[in-house]
């Protein structure tokens, strides 16, 4: 038992350690080339939520794994579980959820604000966004969870008589039950009026995950399955429209420096433009050429 132990703690980590590194080589193979050393932490965030997101799927065998050490006990108390499971799943998902609702706004907010505006106003105007998202959430949690925040269970009453411990048991079909009294106790025979329904309030941190998980299957099963039918008509409509001419290098050189001198001339007009703009002289030549550089 101890030996698993130890093996179950080591993989964990190590496939912890795994995920970060996959989640930072995603982000590097796939950022853009302008974002290099810089935007540090949008690119933070994106590498905890990746690693997050993977790592609420490697949950489960991880679940499965951590049960397995206790295939042995009579039932699940009799042996000290390696993994605390439920205060992981309880993390997990509530990190999740944080990271959805105000962490990954607040880090599309402040990278995307306008670049000119100081760190201070651009930290300002996204947490401006963040806490009215904060607000909103917040009073649909706090109503839902005072007026659904409840789980049923059905289940039957079951009772028995006690006696002292006999040197012969007599029990059969028609008396399950100790004693001769008319009591229920075999959940077999027992009547459709043994069924009862407990009613019990549900932790609010459990109550997040569960709503969570409700809202991230119904959005996935939205999302994935456009997704999956628009992949393959996707690949179909690129494969048709696919470029077919072929230029030679002469042509190609051609074009490209053509484009190069079209775009250093946008450029600079669009510098001038700036110039003029921070200068306050926008009047109505300056807002021909500004129209006039759009198109």
């Amino acid at each position: 038992m101890g030996d698993f132990n130890l093996a179950l703690v080591i993989v964990a980590i190590v496939v912890c350690v795994i995920v970060f590194i996959s989640s930072i080589y995603l982000l590097v193979n796939y950022q853009h080339p302008d974002d290099a050393n810089q935007a540090y932490f949008p690119k933070f965030v994106v590498v905890f939520g990746l690693s997050i997101a993977m790592i609420s799927i490697l949950m489960l065998p991880a679940d499965v794994a951590n049960r397995h050490a206790c295939r042995h006990a009579i039932y699940n108390g009799a042996c000290n579980l390696t993994l605390p499971m439920k205060n992981l799943w309880l993390a997990v998902y509530i990190v999740d959820a944080i990271l959805v609702f105000f962490v990954i706004p607040f880090a599309m907010f402040f990278y995307e604000g306008d670049q000119d505006k100081s760190l201070g106003k651009r930290i300002k105007s996204s947490l401006l966004w963040v806490v009215s998202t904060a607000v909103v959430c917040a009073l649909v949690l706090g109503i839902l969870y005072g007026v659904i925040g409840k789980v049923d269970f059905t289940v039957r009453h079951l009772a028995s008589g006690t006696t002292s411990f006999p040197t012969s048991w007599q029990f059969s079909n028609n008396q399950p039950c100790i004693g001769n009294t008319a009591r229920q106790c075999s959940a077999f025979t027992a009547s459709v009026a043994s069924e009862k329904t407990w009613t019990m309030r549900t932790t609010f941190p459990e109550y997040v995950v569960a709503l969570a998980t409700i809202v991230g299957s119904v959005l996935f099963t939205i999302f994935g399955g456009v997704g999956i039918a628009c992949l393959p008509l996707g690949l179909i409509t690129a494969f048709i429209r696919r470029p077919k001419a072929v230029i030679t290098r002469s042509q190609y050189i051609k074009e490209a420096t053509e484009l190069g001198k079209k775009a250093r001339e946008l450029k600079k007009a669009a510098d001038g433009l700036h110039q003029e703009e921070r200068s306050g002289a926008k009047g109505r030549k300056w807002r021909k050429n500004v129209k006039a550089v759009e198109k």
